[in-house]
């Protein structure tokens, strides 16, 4: 995983999602993420051998919110 990157009032975290990595259980894994880390989907591309590489954003905020975990 990489490091975060911010643009204005944008924060994002690029995630990447190795191939034998269910469909079904990459959607469950960013919907945790969106409910409880305020994340929202930015951008996907799939890449040969099925690696999902996810960006994924929130509005930047004062107050603190949990930190992502995949």
């Amino acid at each position: 995983m990489e490091g975060d990157s911010a643009d204005g009032d944008w924060e994002y975290r690029p995630v990447q999602l190795p191939g034998d990595v269910s469909r079904m259980t990459a959607a469950v894994r960013l919907a945790i993420q969106a409910e409880f880390g305020g994340w929202e989907l930015s951008r996907v591309r799939l890449y040969p051998g099925g690696v999902r590489k996810v960006w994924l954003r929130r509005r930047r905020s004062s107050r603190m919110l949990p930190e992502l975990s995949v």
